[in-house]
């Protein structure tokens, strides 16, 4: 499993998450966005809409009907009813999954669960860990 850790100076999850959604897609995998505020959810799905001006990304959420048809899909649980192997955790909280690749984004306030996150998964075989910082408005992987 590959865990990439987004902290987010900049901008919040839902301004990042169109983006990582995009990637996603393009790579032929679904993607599960998890959050416990049903208002950044919704935050989220209305960025997927709007946010790229060339395209919109498809979503829906768990509870509602045809889940399992969504290429995003929005839940309070990391349950994959869409069959995602991604996963985005936007509230920046770790939870266990069964995913080939995890994106935990975190906020400057939430550094601390980050970082045991990051020590936590660093006692576990299989798993590849990378940090990912805003530096000027673009993405750079670093320390």
């Amino acid at each position: 499993m590959r865990v990439d850790f987004y902290q987010l100076t900049n901008d919040p999850a839902e301004q990042v998450l169109p983006l990582i959604a995009r990637n996603t897609l393009a790579a032929g995998e679904r993607l599960l966005v998890v959050s416990e505020d049903a208002a950044q959810l919704q935050r989220v799905s209305e960025a997927l809409w709007t946010r790229l001006s060339e395209t919109f990304l498809a979503n829906g959420h768990a509870s509602e009907p045809h889940a399992a048809r969504q290429p995003v899909l929005l839940s309070a649980e990391p349950e994959p009813a869409n069959g995602a192997k991604f996963l985005a955790l936007a509230d920046g909280i770790w939870r266990e999954g069964a995913f080939e690749r995890v994106f935990l984004l975190f906020p400057p306030a939430r550094i601390d669960d980050a970082r045991g996150c990051w020590r936590m998964l660093g006692t576990r075989e299989g798993v590849e860990r990378r940090y990912w910082r805003q530096e000027q408005g673009k993405w750079k992987e670093g320390p």
